[in-house]
């Protein structure tokens, strides 16, 4: 696996790279990506929207010319104190920052002369470039601004609200372990759920959504190939970090102590529960709770389809790898089914499905609720051969994602049926 940049340029050109390049990590790159693929697609759609007469500016009066103000002068001067001292902190404190960034970004750590070298400078950008476009005497102009123009800022709060709802609706699913220590599974970047980041976001946009006169429905059908595509990129980049996002143990599949996955003898898979026992009873209670199905790869497939051990995976799980001794030094002692390989092939295939419906529909939420259904019913399905924590219903044991899943299907079904009822009698 590729934990990080050191890991991943080590992996492509065979020879070692520096150290601080695991600053930067695979699964934020990916993430990234998620979101500037899903910002494009639905700039695309706000466009035909608006060129189709669905969607109409809203107007803002702004004032050109005038002088920085002593607010503007205080913004720019801590935002650029905040990027100084954590920035400038970074080189040295490197061996702090490398395993975990996102924990250094909410520590004291940083570098105080920088901070303040950085609140200088931005200040005084932000006084120049003032003073460059100060007039004599203030104007006052209304501009129209259309949806398209508002990416940015959907784009910046779906990021916000969505890892906050990740971070939440991941501690409700794993309440033992967070409540053992809160504050490092907050800033830890692993631990996210999607469909929690994808209901907080969801409020959030229709706030924003209602304030700029945005029709909520035409941005949900504009918002669903991007959200797609968004979930499928990210699950490559749960993929190449290993970042426990796996599916459940393939017995068939065992690990040599070098980390190399090969075809399980007879009563090799229960001899390395025994081997492994720490790390079993540690993740699953007991030996006999461990989770497992066994599936060969047949020979015209490659082993890597069916089970995957996660070799140097960013949550350092697993057991130790024999002669290694870098920070990622882990892998897991039987195969797992490499489920977000499967959902980040499955979803990009339907983000191109969604892409080319798109244009079909002409009922507003149309597309939207054949989202929720696509959606639904591919993580309802891949929760089967995944690793979660369960709700003891009694008659029921489902997870957390296959219950938000049944409703998300149940939703896309009522609004698709309401849609062509509508259309019916219309």
């Amino acid at each position: 696996m590729y934990p990080d940049f050191q890991h991943l340029l080590q992996g492509i050109f065979g020879t070692d790279m520096p150290s601080w390049l695991s600053i930067f990590k695979t699964f934020g790159l990916l993430v990234a990506f998620s979101f500037l693929g899903a910002a494009w697609t639905l700039t695309k759609e706000l466009k035909r929207k608006q060129a189709q007469g669905l969607l109409v500016p809203t107007y803002t009066t702004i004032e050109v010319g005038q002088p920085a103000t002593v607010n503007e002068l205080l913004i720019s001067a801590l935002i650029g104190f905040l990027l100084g001292f954590k920035i400038g902190g970074i080189f040295g404190h490197i061996d702090t920052v490398s395993p975990d960034p996102m924990g250094y970004v909410f520590s004291p750590l940083g570098n105080l002369g920088i901070g303040i070298a950085g609140a200088i400078l931005a200040a005084g950008l932000k006084y120049y470039e003032k003073k460059k476009q100060e007039l004599p005497e203030v104007q006052t102009k209304k501009i129209a601004i259309y949806p398209h123009q508002r990416i940015s800022e959907i784009t910046m709060i779906a990021a916000v609200a969505g890892l906050a709802g990740a971070k939440i609706f991941n501690a409700l699913e794993t309440w033992d372990d967070f409540i053992k220590n809160p504050i490092d599974n907050l800033v830890s970047s692993s631990g996210l759920t999607f469909y929690g980041g994808l209901i907080v976001a969801t409020i959030a946009l229709i706030f924003y959504a209602r304030k700029y006169q945005i029709p909520f429905k035409h941005l949900c059908d504009a918002a669903a190939p991007g959200l797609m595509l968004a979930y499928g990129l990210g699950r490559l980049g749960c993929q190449f970090a290993g970042d426990g996002d796996w599916g459940i143990f393939n017995s068939a599949y065992i690990t040599e102590p070098n980390g190399v996955l090969r075809l399980a003898k007879d009563g090799e898979f229960q001899g390395m529960l025994q081997n492994a026992h720490q790390y079993f009873i540690q993740n699953f209670g007991s030996l006999a709770a461990v989770p497992h199905k066994a599936v060969a790869a047949p020979s015209w497939l490659p082993d890597w389809m069916f089970a995957m051990n996660y070799p140097h995976n960013v949550g350092h799980e697993g057991v130790q790898i024999m002669n290694c001794f870098d920070d990622y030094c882990t892998v897991l002692p039987v195969g797992v089914f490499p489920t977000p390989l499967y959902e980040a092939v499955v979803c990009t295939g339907l983000f191109f499905v969604l892409w080319s419906l798109r244009k079909r529909f002409t009922k507003p939420l149309q597309l939207f609720g054949v989202y929720l259904i696509l959606n639904g019913v591919e993580r309802f399905f891949v929760e089967k051969i995944r690793v979660n924590s369960k709700y003891d219903w009694g008659f029921l044991q489902p997870t957390q994602a296959e219950i938000i899943s049944f409703c998300l299907v149940l939703a896309g079904i009522i609004i698709l049926a309401t849609r062509k009822k509508k259309a019916a009698t219309a």
